[in-house]
């Protein structure tokens, strides 16, 4: 069963993505925050290409680089996420080779790290990556081993 607050979550497809049991991840997100200490007002994931995150890189963040994943904060309440996060799934497609893992798992690990930068995680310092890929990997693995 969703939860009031899993409806807060919305996937927008932008290009073709698979990505199965929305519920299940919707209420996994819930707790990741629940975890965290963060309350949820609404966060939308927009799965689209490269060229379309590259523009979005470069015209707000004036990078001219191929990332994965843009999460913009809306949040009024210091506590209450508004979020769009807009994820590549053509770098997504390209990480799964040079992390040598799933697209499913490399999915998720970038979906995991919005999550985590919206609950206050940066990964602009080596010890921040480092961090921030413990607790990757840690919700990774409750996710997985529970789905």
């Amino acid at each position: 069963m969703i939860s009031e607050e899993s409806n807060k979550i919305h996937f927008h497809f932008l290009v073709s993505c698979s990505l199965k049991d929305r519920g299940a991840l919707k209420t996994f997100i819930v707790e990741i925050l629940r975890r965290e200490g963060k309350k949820l007002e609404t966060i939308n994931f927009i799965f689209c290409s490269d060229k379309y995150l590259l523009s979005l890189n470069q015209e707000f963040l004036k990078h001219n680089t191929l990332t994965d994943i843009i999460t913009f904060e809306y949040s009024k309440e210091k506590d209450a996420l508004a979020s769009d996060i807009f994820i590549s799934v053509d770098r997504v497609r390209a990480n799964t080779v040079l992390f040598k893992t799933t697209f499913k798992r490399e999915l998720h690990r970038v979906v995991f790290h919005g999550i985590l930068h919206l609950c206050g995680y940066k990964d602009k310092k080596q010890a921040q990556q480092i961090l921030m890929r413990e607790k990757e990997d840690y919700y990774l693995s409750r996710y997985f081993d529970t789905n």
